[in-house]
């Protein structure tokens, strides 16, 4: 399978965070593969969203979400990585974050990242996920459609009932839904 290509992102952030669930998010370590299909995630948006890292405009460390579809950008909140990609029409900004996965391959490397044996308990959550895959501020910048280390391809959990909400964790937000998750997925975070 294939990476999904630029123009699946090169949309609105909201259609691109539903529309991923269900794909597979792959990391390349050496010779190993981390694997887990998406059951999670948000949309963010930029200075006319107030829970967005671009609200305030365009800065050092957030510049992927201005820049090229499927530009990874990713920060740290509470000593957590937290994996986003951009995702927005042309000249606007936004990007989605990867609240969630379900484990498919890599499980026993996942566990020894993680220091956790419980299946549910290592990737059910942003912070969680990037850990377990060995995510990293390295990856700041890196191009996830050409990529080699990690991307997303097609498959993973294929039949299943989306459902929205307002976004976790978040101050201040807007008055939609911007947080997608599979219904019913013990992985998605609690």
């Amino acid at each position: 399978m294939s990476s999904l290509e630029r123009d699946f992102y090169c949309r609105d952030p909201a259609l691109v965070a539903r529309a991923l669930l269900g794909h597979t998010l792959v990391r390349n370590i050496g010779s190993e593969i981390l694997s887990g299909a998406i059951v999670e995630t948000e949309a963010y948006y930029g200075s006319e969203d107030p829970a967005s890292r671009a609200f305030k405009g365009k800065k050092s460390y957030n510049t992927p979400m201005f820049e090229t579809p499927g530009t990874l950008f990713i920060y740290m909140v509470h000593g957590w990585w937290l994996l986003n990609i951009s995702a927005h029409r042309e000249g606007e900004v936004g990007a989605v974050l990867i609240r969630a996965l379900e484990p498919i391959d890599g499980v026993d490397m996942m566990r020894l990242h993680r220091d956790e044996e419980r299946l549910e308990a290592l990737t059910s959550g942003p912070g969680k996920l990037t850990r377990s895959l060995d995510i990293t501020k390295k990856l700041h910048g890196y191009d996830i459609v050409a990529g080699k280390d990690i991307s997303v391809i097609d498959g993973g959990v294929n039949d299943f009932d989306v459902v929205s909400s307002y976004r976790i964790g978040v101050t201040h937000d807007l008055p939609k839904h911007f947080r997608f998750y599979v219904s019913d997925n013990r992985f998605v975070s609690r």
